[in-house]
């Protein structure tokens, strides 16, 4: 992007929170904040200062699969932008005192989370729908892991996981590409260490109802069905369906439950995918007293795309608004950098925008009718955080 002022640059591990052994749990992410903690050239301080001296921002995010590690600065500032990100990625110093104070800074965003009810509720669902396996735990962790956690048992994660073979490096903006592989080259000697990490798909069984009892002025409510996984040819349709569910402001959900009746300021639904699975979740926060009435509606949408999935008219709409969608994504270099970047991790290779929007109009209607086949005649799982007991809502999905 030579037109842009901006660079954003990227580290993508290809290790999450589904990786992690149930004893460590929450493990990723506590790296996530430690590698910004300090290294022996540079301690967490001047990390901050070097990055807010030239007004970048510097930050991170942990997933399921995945953990990202990002900078975005002026374009005269890539050196620092570079020296920094390779410098925490491949020499973190992992200081006893820092550690134990990071400790507790994500103990606080624990419980941050706990005090959320659009949080837990989600929480709740992902629990139901991969019961007894990694994809169901909270990517946070819990707070007896963390609070035990050793600062060796954190290293020892990091050396076997942060390792050539398993991190992918993209950039976007007004960049040198060949002067950026030679950086990249310097400070990662050999590209021939390590693996991706091992994974074991999730059962086809889900628990129906899960419920968390909890004195809130709303309801929330999330549903959930397992739908095809990131490598699949019809993720695609699975988008165009998804859109017409609950994927904006015209959608069916939307229109009918919000614009219509007035029963919730929020509802959508999301395609959610991953290596091996997917799912489709639709979330509501409502009345109390509401609840019921809206379960009902958005059960009797699901139900009426299962029977007839979407009209021609649903279907064309849909796509031109994914197509303008993605176009629409790339016009920063900070999208630019997590589009490839996470292409290249996830799929081996990079997606040409091009090549997405042909695949999305590519989408027919007999495309659309195998995922309404597949996906929403599913069992269904329904999580709830409200003033409910659990009772109140086992005879929505019964065993």
């Amino acid at each position: 992007m030579p037109q842009s002022d901006a660079v954003c640059l990227g580290f993508w591990v290809g290790v999450g929170s589904r990786d992690e052994p149930e004893n460590l749990a929450g493990v990723s992410h506590f790296l996530e904040h430690l590698l910004f903690k300090g290294t022996p050239r540079r301690s967490a301080r001047e990390i901050a200062e070097q990055i807010d001296r030239v007004g970048g921002d510097m930050n991170a995010f942990t997933t399921k699969e995945y953990t990202a590690f990002y900078v975005r600065l002026l374009a005269g500032d890539i050196d620092l932008g570079l020296e920094i990100l390779c410098d925490i990625l491949t020499d973190p110093s992992f200081l006893d005192h820092e550690v134990a104070s990071e400790r507790q800074v994500i103990l606080e965003e624990v419980l941050m989370h706990m005090d959320e009810p659009s949080d837990l509720v989600i929480e709740y669902l992902f629990e139901s729908l991969y019961p007894n396996h990694p994809l169901g735990r909270e990517v946070l962790g819990v707070p007896e892991i963390i609070s035990n956690v050793t600062v060796d048992e954190i290293r020892s994660f990091f050396k076997k996981q942060y390792l050539p073979k398993n991190i992918v490096f993209s950039a976007a903006g007004n960049i040198d590409h060949d002067k950026i592989v030679r950086y990249i080259t310097d400070h990662f000697h050999s590209s021939d260490s390590g693996v991706k990490p091992q994974r074991s798909a999730p059962q086809e069984q889900v628990i129906p109802v899960k419920v968390m009892e909890r004195d809130t002025e709303q309801a929330q409510l999330a549903i959930g069905l397992k739908a095809v996984s990131r490598y699949s040819p019809y993720r695609y349709a699975l988008s165009v369906v998804n859109q017409v569910l609950g994927g904006g402001l015209s959608s069916r959900l939307f229109q009918k439950i919000r614009e219509e009746k007035g029963l919730a300021y929020s509802i959508g639904s999301e395609r959610v995918s991953f290596s091996d699975t997917g799912a489709l979740i639709i979330s509501v926060g409502t009345n109390p007293s509401n609840a019921y009435q809206v379960l009902d509606m958005v059960n009797a949408e699901l139900e009426n795309i299962a029977r007839f999935a979407i009209t021609t008219d649903e279907l064309e709409a849909s796509k031109k608004h994914l197509c303008a969608e993605t176009l629409l994504s790339i016009e920063d270099s900070g999208s630019r950098m997590s589009r490839i970047g996470a292409s290249l991790l996830l799929h081996d290779s990079v997606i040409s925008i091009d090549e997405i929007v042909k695949r999305i109009n590519a989408v027919n209607m007999e495309d659309v009718q195998y995922i309404a086949d597949e996906v929403f005649n599913s069992s269904p799982s329904l999580s709830v955080v409200g003033p409910f007991s659990h009772d109140n809502w086992v005879g929505y999905y019964s065993l």
